[in-house]
């Protein structure tokens, strides 16, 4: 079984850090998540204007996004905070039918500083509680880069090995949970 992931990439640079953690993965664990990194570059800004004549680049986020097993979160820190880009997307994400409600879903974050995004995944987190999000969130298994620009190199390859080895627990730990909760949601049927 592979679980088709959608990568939410928190950042709008091309050279973003958490974009080559998630480019990583996706080529690490191919066997067990098919992992396809989401841009939110061109997303409309949210504005009750135009929630019910989306344009078609919000439509595509939207339908990109349902259209998988899991969401992975890659988030990036800007400001102490995620970035507005990853925010606006969390917006629609909200306007959208609950389309990550009760989705399995993990974070992961990188950034040059030591700390590897804590702040702004501990913002998303508190944001996602909102009932109109909900995904259901990988626990105790955060992941937090620090440092990155010296565990990374130029061809993107993680050359970190305790970082390597806390990836694959992590992921290891997301298939389990989210195939525990497949197997609930069968029997509860």
């Amino acid at each position: 079984m592979t679980i088709s992931v959608k990568a939410i990439i928190g950042s709008t640079s091309s050279s973003s850090y958490n974009l080559k953690v998630v480019e990583y993965l996706r080529k690490k664990y191919a066997g067990k998540l098919d992992i396809m990194p989401v841009f939110i570059n061109d997303v409309d800004m949210f504005s009750v204007d135009i929630e019910s004549n989306q344009p078609e680049n919000v439509k595509d986020f939207l339908d990109n996004v349902r259209d998988s097993d899991a969401v992975l979160f890659a988030v990036p820190e800007y400001n102490f905070s995620i970035p507005g880009a990853m925010k606006n997307a969390v917006d629609w994400l909200s306007r959208s039918n609950f389309a990550i409600k009760d989705k399995p879903a993990f974070m992961i974050g990188a950034s040059m500083g030591v700390l590897g995004s804590v702040r702004a995944q501990l913002h998303l987190r508190e944001i996602l509680t909102n009932p109109m999000l909900s995904p259901a969130l990988l626990p105790n298994n955060e992941v937090y880069i620090g440092s990155i620009h010296e565990k990374m190199d130029e061809t993107g390859q993680i050359t970190d090995q305790a970082t390597i080895d806390f990836l694959d627990t992590v992921v290891n730990n997301f298939i389990a949970f989210y195939s525990q909760r497949k197997a609930l949601a069968e029997i509860s049927k």
